[in-house]
């Protein structure tokens, strides 16, 4: 398992916590620091077993309210990050 820690920018949570397999293609956590309790650890759950990509795509330029990012678009940012790590 392979765990990557992002700090997200223009939202209210103030940490992402990732793991990923060790080939950094399959998502086998995902926790927030902050933020919206509960809409975020429900996103942990819908994500984990998923492909990164698949993921990554369908979450990246999600908003919130009158943001240019949200929660999600930035764990979408986050992952793509930790898949390069891991591949590194």
């Amino acid at each position: 398992m392979f765990h990557y820690d992002f700090r997200p920018q223009g939202v209210c949570s103030q940490a992402i916590h990732i793991d990923l397999t060790d080939d950094g293609s399959t998502i086998e956590g995902v926790t927030f620091d902050g933020g919206c309790n509960g809409n975020l650890k429900a996103i942990g759950k819908l994500v984990k077993g998923q492909p990164v990509d698949q993921v990554a795509s369908a979450l990246a330029g999600n908003t919130c309210g009158p943001r240019r990012t949200s929660c999600a678009d930035q764990l979408s940012l986050a992952l793509r990050q930790a898949q390069v790590a891991a591949r590194a």
